[in-house]
């Protein structure tokens, strides 16, 4: 096999990495993607034979005739093209389509892993050009701009001090591939990554190539579709991978990057010991029990365990790292009077002289005997209490009684080093124990519950139901419901996991569907009456209800329910509890589904700086969780835009925001990608915080909403929602066709998640979920949650006198305009209104399909021109070539996926409902999952 990866020299390669832009840039990119696919053509010739690879290349090079057809103007052309390779995929068996399918799905899989390298060859190029000094999105960019306002350094700490995130990892929707196949993933990314070394020998090259050639071999024998449904323990395990994998060792390059931005941009020398607690971590899996009965209360006292039990791993192996490498010698420097003492008081705990404790071991390492014994004591508070370790001397010694001790030790070992010469020491070996502990504490993340305010209703009224009166008269209580039953016993279950040693795993119950205050307060009740202390004190943080509010009407009502709840004075002394802090949740996928894309946009925006005004009124420090989805229609898209597009001066510097399963990978598998994503929160938060924009008297996109720019956003949203109502939600034929025209009845068989693809019952808007809704429209791809409405209300708007000029100005200046448009832009450039034709054709009634695919085809149309229009752009993603570039790429192999798709489809439903074709069917979802990075 030719070298693929050789260069005619190796100063090439390095042009290309200090290269900053242009198609040397980009050179890396086009190499990696074409010898990954000389490689898996190789692969699928010796696997499968000529024959299934040529149908392959045949169906690609159709697939790309047919989009330049189709930019060229030359429709007919296109539709020729199309029909052809229709007529070719419905010649083939079901086994054939699925390995046809299979191979597409490996294309764009090597792909995103090309594309992910190339993501990390990039922030390593910033980091040795400096581009990050002026990139948006860095920290040094954001402390680069606010330091040109005016902001000092002792300004800059004081605003990072205020910045705390909270990623919460969710299953739903899980991650399609298997771990097994992420597993794979990741080593030939590391292998990759192996291959952008300068320089590397003939012999290593050829190594590494046959290597990368042996784990695409190895992925293509793998089952890539789950045989079974996840269980919700395959997705804590799923959830504790990406500790593993990158956050674990994210942490020191990412604080070690803060402090030196913070040196470099203001000359400030800030340890990273001293720096603000940025960063925590949280999540559902386990814990988020709305829809899903596979969540019991003994899956919840399980992932707080597995949680503890991970990170007491990590602990142990970072301690005894640092273990073997601190062997500082009290005959060779000192040791501080205080550590000394702690080490006494904790051998005279034993009862036994130092030399019966330690032996002739470490006679003169004062710091290897302390770790020990801090050690000892860890694994003593983290494992499982039937977890049976070693006996030795020191196992008389008691467990922590919070992690607060834990690092008091820790800074004790640090402080020693520091007075006596060991500074270097400290940073290297002790700083980043020191971060894990101030991170993670004993619980890794949080766990948060999660319940429906009707079901925690209706198990109080239950409960209520037992009256003492009753009881004197000798009646019998009726027995709780199953329901009500395993409410109740969540609650006891919280009580038992914060007794154990636990208090600060579980802070919050999130409250799905909350209307009023009666379904928050409905929390204080059933945690009191299963013995859940809901105030905050000592260790414990209580109990907080959080209400999540979902649907637009909900969003609107938001601020007015929190106010009464706030003002109530038996509420507000649970608020003092809990140092006057309330945690509020915003819904976007549900108000997508509720009220359309813009909106929805519009009401959360609104939501957002209502709650805060009436959080200032009741003094009440407000932190908003943000419950984002992966796609565009769920609240999805870059993070940093819409961080910073939140309201102006209704951001106090904390945020939780929802990381879902089908994201992780793209953002967490790699140290990386993962510090990168960080940062860019951090950054986005600082900018949000500071808007240095807004202080530089030439500044433009500064956030501030103009008077007449929110005139035109609420007149946008008024006709945006009136015309999504009419014409999707209350029209019947839409969910008909829905059912008929998507793959959504599938998305049991494809095995994505452990909780129930859709709830019971005839399927209606009120029982529909928004992942579901999402899949339909994207796997069919329409992606029409992502853009329907906006164009008709751009368009009305832009009739007005001055209107189209107005919205251009939005569209350059207003942060949260910005942020819509471009959303719906990606959605729009990620559809394919040929393809979904095809889909249309599924529904048998031709009358309905017709006029449901004839409004959403126009809409589709409005709002292409409605996005030029305001962008000033010839075509869609003008702007931003990654991604332009990134979509080219995968539609040569997406699109004969959607063709296949279509095809298994007919055939099930024309009465060939076999094991077989519902395996190949899943085998295409997971594939346009991948192709279009998003399942639902």
């Amino acid at each position: 096999m030719p070298p693929l990866w050789k260069p005619d020299n190796w100063p090439s390669r390095l042009a290309e990495l200090e290269a900053r832009s242009g198609d040397l840039k980009e050179a890396p990119l086009r190499r990696d993607v074409r010898s990954l696919g000389i490689l898996l053509g190789d692969v699928l010739r010796e696997q499968e034979g000529e024959e299934l690879y040529a149908r392959v290349e045949g169906l690609r090079q159709s697939a790309i005739r047919r989009r330049e057809a189709q930019h060229d103007g030359a429709g007919q052309e296109a539709e020729t093209l199309m029909q052809k390779a229709v007529f070719e995929i419905h010649s083939v068996s079901v086994e054939e389509a699925y390995r046809l399918s299979r191979a597409f799905g490996f294309y764009f899989e090597l792909i995103n892993l090309a594309e992910t390298n190339h993501r990390k060859r990039r922030r390593r190029s910033s980091q040795v050009t400096g581009d990050t000094h002026s990139q948006r999105g860095t920290l040094r960019g954001t402390l680069s701009a606010m330091k040109r306002v005016g902001i000092t350094g002792e300004e800059a700490l004081a605003f990072l001090d205020r910045v705390f995130i909270v990623p919460v990892f969710t299953a739903h929707p899980t991650e399609v591939a298997r771990r097994s196949v992420m597993f794979k993933r990741r080593r030939i990314g590391e292998l990759l990554e192996q291959l952008d070394k300068i320089p590397i020998d003939d012999e290593e090259l050829d190594h590494l190539q046959q290597q990368l050639t042996a784990e695409i071999t190895a992925l293509w024998q793998t089952d890539e579709v789950r045989s079974r449904k996840p269980t919700v323990y395959d997705e804590i395990q799923m959830g504790l991978d990406f500790y593993d994998s990158s956050l674990f060792a994210t942490l020191t390059p990412l604080y070690q990057e803060i402090a030196d931005a913070l040196s470099s941009e203001y000359g400030l020398s800030v340890e990273m010991a001293d720096l603000p607690l940025l960063l925590g971590f949280g999540s559902w899996i386990g814990g988020d029990r709305d829809g899903n009965p596979f969540v019991t209360p003994q899956i919840t006292r399980d992932a707080v365990q597995l949680a503890r039990t991970h990170l007491l791993g990590e602990y142990r192996r970072q301690i005894e790292l640092v273990s073997d490498l601190l062997t500082a010698s009290t005959q060779q420097v000192g040791v501080s009077a205080a550590l000394r003492r702690q080490l006494a008081e904790y051998i005279s705990t034993v009862h036994l002289p130092a030399e019966s404790v330690f032996g002739a071991q470490f006679e003169f390492e004062t710091y290897r005997r302390f770790l020990a014994c801090v050690l000892t004591r860890l694994e003593k508070t983290l494992s499982a209490k039937d977890a049976r370790g070693k006996e030795s001397p020191l196992s008389a010694l008691p467990g922590y009684h919070s992690a607060r001790e834990f690092v008091a030790d820790l800074h004790l070992a640090r402080v020693s080093l520091v007075e006596n010469r060991g500074l270097r020491l400290a940073r290297t070996l002790l700083d980043p124990l020191l971060l894990l502990g101030r991170t993670f504490g004993f619980h890794l993340h949080t766990l948060d519950i999660r319940q429906h305010a009707k079901q925690q209703a209706t198990a109080l009224k239950e409960a209520a139901g037992w009256r003492t009166h009753a009881a004197s008269k000798g009646e019998l209580p009726e027995p709780l419901s199953g329901a009500s039953a395993d409410v109740l016993e969540t609650f006891r279950t919280i009580a038992e996991i914060k007794s154990q040693g636990s208090p600060e795993t579980i802070r919050c119950c999130i409250v799905s569907g909350a209307t009023s205050v009666q379904d928050i307060v409905n929390v204080v009740w059933l945690a009191r009456l299963a013995g859940v202390r809901v105030e905050g004190e000592g260790s414990d943080p209580g109990l907080m209800p959080v209400p999540l509010f979902e649907s637009i009407e909900d969003l609107q009502n938001a601020a007015v329910i929190c106010r009464d709840l706030w003002s109530g004075a038996e509420y507000q002394r649970l608020l003092a509890s809990w140092d006057g802090r309330q945690e509020v949740m915003l819904g976007y996928s549900d108000s997508n589904k509720d009220g359309g894309m813009l909106t929805s946009t519009w009401e959360i925006f609104r939501a957002h700086r209502a709650l805060h005004q009436a959080a200032r009124e009741c003094g009440v420090k407000l932190r908003l969780f943000h419950g984002r989805g992966g796609t565009v229609g769920r609240g999805g898209g870059p993070t940093h835009r819409a961080i910073f597009a939140q309201p102006f001066g209704a951001f106090e510097g904390e945020i939780r925001i929802t990381e879902q399963g089908e994201v992780l990978n793209w953002k967490y598998s790699d140290v990386v990608l993962a510090e990168r994503n960080l940062e860019l929160m951090i950054a986005a938060c600082l900018d949000a915080l500071a808007r240095p924009n807004a202080l530089d008297p030439e500044g433009h996109y500064t956030g501030v909403l103009l008077p007449q720019w929110e005139q035109a956003f609420a007149e946008l949203s008024a006709d945006s929602f009136g015309f999504y109502r009419e014409k999707i939600i209350d029209d019947p034929e839409v969910l008909q066709y829905f059912e008929a025209a998507t793959p959504v009845g599938e998305l049991e068989n494809a095995k994505i998640g452990s909780r129930p693809a859709r709830r019971k019952g005839a399927l209606d808007f009120s029982n529909l979920r928004a992942i579901p809704w999402v899949f339909g429209w994207t796997q069919s791809r329409l992606l029409a949650p992502g853009w329907f409405g906006v164009g008709h209300a751009i368009q009305r708007y832009a009739e007005k006198p001055s209107g189209g000029d107005l919205l251009r100005t939005m569209m350059r200046e207003f942060p949260l305009f910005i942020d819509l448009i471009r959303n719906v832009e990606t959605a729009l450039a990620k559809a394919d209104l040929g393809i979904a034709r095809l889909y249309a054709q599924l529904a048998p009634d031709a009358a309905m399909r017709n006029r449901v695919f004839s409004k959403i085809e126009e809409e589709f149309h409005r709002t292409l021109e409605a996005v030029l229009i305001v962008t000033g752009q010839r075509e869609l993603l003008e702007t931003n070539q990654v991604l332009a570039r990134s979509i080219r790429l995968r539609n040569p192999y997406v699109d004969p996926m959607s063709l296949i798709q279509v095809d298994l489809l007919r055939r099930k439903r024309g009465g060939e409902d076999t094991p077989e074709i519902n395996r190949a069917i899943a085998g295409t979802i997971n594939g346009i999952a991948a192709g279009l990075r998003n399942t639902g």
